[in-house]
This record gives structure tokens, C-alpha cells and sequence, in this order.
């Protein structure tokens, strides 16, 4: 019985690292895409602070912390980059620096679960 209770546990915990992960796929049309963003100049617009990961295995949570997949089948999400902010569902800003990355505007968060 307490190794059906720790199977369930260790399974639990790791679907939810699964889908919460931030692999992202960039899509060439915008029809394609669940979320459309646009990139910011200034770290004071964003909503979201991004920092991309050379790992897959880097990009877990939803705090800014992504990996851009080669492949639209390997992605947790599609989003398209705009070219106006109007047009955008979140606005980001890339960060050099993994310590700068997460939510500005908790509002929009769920657009990345």
C-alpha cells in the first residue's frame, strides 16, 4: 500500500513538472499560435521577463524560463511574435541573466498554463 501511495505521489509530481514546463514553439503564422507576443526594447513594458535556456531540462515552471523547441510537436506552447503591441496577447522583455526572469503583471499569467 505505501508503494502504491509513493508511485502515486512521484507520478503526480511528475506531470505537474511536465505541464508546467516553458518549451515554446515560434510559429510562422499567427493563426497557428495559442499565444501572441510582442518583444519590448524595455524591461519596464514587459509583462513577462524571459530568459532563454540552451536546456530543455532549464525550462521548467512558469517563470520566464524558456526553451525554444525545433519542433511544434515538442512544445508545451505555440506563440507568434507580433509586430505591434496592440496585436499581442503578453508583451516580453529577453533578459541575459536567468536571475531577472519571471511575471511583471500576474495577470496574464495564466495565458502561459
Amino acid at each position: 500500500m505505501k508503494k502504491a501511495i509513493i508511485l502515486f505521489f512521484l507520478l503526480a509530481f511528475g506531470l505537474t513538472t511536465v505541464i508546467s514546463a516553458q518549451k515554446v514553439y515560434s510559429c510562422d503564422y499567427k493563426s497557428d499560435a495559442k499565444v501572441k507576443v510582442y518583444v519590448t526594447h524595455y524591461k519596464s513594458d514587459a509583462d513577462l521577463v524571459v530568459y532563454r535556456c540552451d536546456y530543455k531540462s532549464d525550462a521548467t515552471d512558469n517563470k520566464g524560463l524558456w526553451y525554444f523547441c525545433h519542433y511544434k510537436s515538442d512544445a508545451d506552447k505555440t506563440i507568434y511574435f507580433c509586430d505591434y503591441k496592440s496585436d499581442s496577447d503578453i508583451i516580453i522583455y529577453f533578459t541575459d541573466y536567468k536571475s531577472d526572469a519571471g511575471w511583471q503583471n500576474k495577470e496574464k499569467q495564466y495565458l502561459m498554463y
